[in-house]
């Protein structure tokens, strides 16, 4: 585990977002991001430490879907869905198109290509 920064240090040049709010793009431009970034109505937010819970909670989830979906759709866990300029979640679950799924580098999805996210609460 690492420990905890020196609050003394200065903050990275990217924590301060434009007068705008940050966008969906720039999520994949940002130096050093901690994992599972989201945005939010422009601002950048990181969850916390998940509980036994929702990680079971989440596993379950994922197999029930993967069992029940049709071929034609597929499962995915903790993936970006760009919503809009401003709004680009990272839901624990998602069903997205078949179609949709090409590329195996592929960071984020279109919210239409989304049949379902799910976030565990």
């Amino acid at each position: 585990m690492k420990p905890l920064p020196d609050m003394a240090e200065p903050l990275p040049g990217w924590v301060r977002p434009p007068s705008d709010g940050f966008t969906a793009d720039d999520l994949d431009r940002l130096p050093a991001l901690p994992r599972h970034g989201q945005l939010l109505d422009g601002s950048l937010m990181f969850p916390g430490p998940q509980t036994n819970f929702h990680s079971l909670s989440v596993d379950l989830m994922v197999l029930g879907l993967r069992r029940a979906a049709p071929d034609e759709w597929r499962v995915r866990r903790q993936m970006t869905v760009i919503l809009g300029r401003r709004q680009r979640p990272e839901p624990d679950v998602i069903v997205i198109r078949a179609d949709a799924d090409s590329a195996p580098h592929r960071i984020a999805y279109h919210a239409a290509d989304v049949v379902l996210a799910v976030e565990v609460m």
